[in-house]
């Protein structure tokens, strides 16, 4: 016992020394000089921010890391429809499939991201999806169909290849007669076809006892779990040439893949989830003969893979949030953030005039009007009065009322908008989220929604503490725009192309984040543009802090 308590101490000193030289990272100096030496103060100062918004248009939405399969109704921004299409690849080539096959069953699994809450007395687990929107008693109508549409490798340099890749591409399938054929989920159960819903349940699988063999029980997280027809997968598998199944490139263009559409059923309300298709496989359960010359046929199973190229096909409708969004460099009073293709804001410091813009050419095009006079300001108060930048963030304060009872993104992002790449505090920051989720990683760079419990207002901080000081130290770096949207996944940073023939060139945009196409969330939050006479809301407008530290005047 002595021994285990020695060791529990030296783990807890290492954690914290762990923590403490992370936290160096982010610190000019440390915290016994911050708080308790009495020749230091800190000074708190904060700086007017520009922001204005960019609407998204249609943007390259293949192979995105997951994707959105359901309808989300929002009260603020509308309804987002997404429908998915994949290719397929067979677990094995030119197959031994056996003779005189006879098929049980076609099951297609596709598993939810969900976590475990408990686990009750017999051993059943309790368990929430994750990444999923809308009420629980959301229901769709959910159509599966062998896709009629062969997905190109994608050519982000040639919009002919990528014409049926991007988000507004919903037209083009389900107005080929080829790409709807015979609806492949067509089992009795209205729960998954007419009446689908994202069933949260553990997934409980017997198997009989065989002679000797006693039951088995096995239980799976939850699913979903669709019967498909068996006898085109006997005609399209089983009965297929066998060239059609030597090579992935010649299956692809014989079985072009499946296309999952949704419709609203006859439920008062709506559902969507973000999945990971390619963990998807269907599985043929069948009979059949091993050698042709055997007696009796065995059990066998074969498996298709939901893998290849992919695209999420989005269907946004049109609200008023929308007149908000249109493609200038005004100053807006609210932020509209949007996520699939929806909207963005583009964040300028320091008071700049004009940073630079895309010309009639599509080319960046920067002005004389790039230095700042704030800037310039917080340089020689910098040299002058010796201060250090211990911090900065940039504080966003959502518009509750504007938002009522609509469901929040999680987490926003901010990110270099000339160059599309990340900024320096991303980079520095190395630290994991304490309950093991990914998507909470890089908790100091943050972006991340903070409800206060006593007023409920709800804001988001973003650390861009290196990002200000690189620019007081260094006169020749670029003070660029910065780009904020609602982020699906903190980890993928890297973006998605717009569609060249919808892009207007007033527009900054040429790219977007990809984890922003992945979220169907969006959140309304105050802009800078706020009148002093607002009262209520000129204090939640959005700002920028820094924290300085300065020697005590003797």
């Amino acid at each position: 016992m002595y021994n285990t308590s020695f060791f529990k101490k030296i783990l807890l000193i290492a954690t914290v020394a762990v923590f403490y030289s992370c936290d160096k990272d982010f610190n000019t100096i440390g915290e016994d000089l911050i708080g308790n030496n009495d020749n230091f103060d800190i000074e708190a100062k904060d700086y007017s921010v520009t922001a204005y918004n960019q609407k998204v248009t249609p943007v390259a939405a293949n192979n995105l890391p997951i994707n959105a399969l359901g309808i989300y109704e929002s009260p603020v921004f509308g309804t987002t429809i997404a429908n998915f299409n994949t290719q397929l690849t067979l677990s094995s080539y030119s197959p031994a499939l056996g003779f005189e096959a006879v098929i049980d069953s076609v099951t297609l699994n596709i598993p939810y991201f969900s976590t475990a809450k408990s686990i009750d007395e017999k051993g059943v687990t309790t368990y929430r999806l994750d990444s999923i929107y809308g009420p629980e008693t959301g229901r769709i109508k959910l159509s599966v169909y062998e896709s009629g549409i062969f997905l190109n490798n994608y050519n982000a340099n040639n919009y002919d290849l990528s014409k049926f890749y991007n988000t507004d591409r919903n037209e083009n399938f389900q107005t080929q007669a080829e790409a709807l054929g015979l609806r492949l989920n067509n089992s009795e159960n209205s729960a998954e076809n007419n009446e689908f819903f994202f069933n949260s349940k553990e997934i409980k699988e017997t198997t009989p006892a065989v002679g000797t063999t006693p039951e088995s029980n096995k239980r799976i997280k939850p699913e979903m779990r669709l019967h498909l027809n068996k006898d085109f997968f006997k005609t399209k598998i089983f009965d297929a040439p066998a060239s059609k199944l030597a090579a992935d490139d010649v299956f692809k263009n014989y079985f072009k893949g499946l296309y999952f559409k949704v419709e609203k059923s006859t439920a008062n309300t709506t559902r969507m989830a973000e999945m990971d298709f390619t963990k998807g496989t269907i599985t043929i359960f069948y009979k059949a003969k091993t050698n042709k010359d055997d007696k009796d046929a065995v059990n066998k199973t074969f498996v298709i893979n939901l893998t290849g190229n992919s695209v999420n096909l989005l269907e946004e409708s049109t609200t008023d949030y929308t007149n908000g969004t249109a493609e200038d460099d005004t100053p807006d009073d609210r932020l509209y953030l949007k996520g699939g293709q929806g909207s963005m804001a583009v964040i300028e410091l320091f008071d700049k005039t004009d940073l630079g813009r895309y010309d009639d050419k599509g080319l960046w095009v920067t002005t004389p009007n790039d230095v700042s006079d704030e800037l310039d300001e917080i340089r020689n108060n910098i040299t002058s009065k010796k201060l250090l930048v211990n911090e900065a963030n940039l504080v966003f304060t959502v518009d509750s009322q504007k938002m009522g009872t609509a469901q929040q993104p999680g987490r926003i992002y901010l990110y270099d908008l000339k160059n599309n790449t990340v900024l320096t505090d991303y980079t520095a920051d190395r630290t994991s989220s304490l309950n093991g989720d990914p998507k909470k990683n890089r908790t100091v760079f943050n972006g991340m929604i903070s409800i206060d419990p006593t007023t409920n207002i709800a804001t988001y901080k973003i650390r861009i503490t290196n990002h200000i000081r690189n620019m007081i130290k260094n006169a020749d770096v670029d003070n660029v725009q910065l780009g904020l949207v609602v982020t699906e996944d903190i980890n993928t940073v890297t973006s998605k192309k717009l569609d060249k023939t919808k892009i207007n060139f007033k527009s900054l945009l040429t790219e977007v984040p990809t984890a922003s196409v992945m979220n169907p969330l969006g959140t309304v939050l105050f802009g800078g543009n706020i009148p002093e006479s607002d009262q209520d809301n000129y204090a939640k407008r959005v700002k920028l802090q820094i924290y300085y530290t300065k020697l005590k005047s003797n």
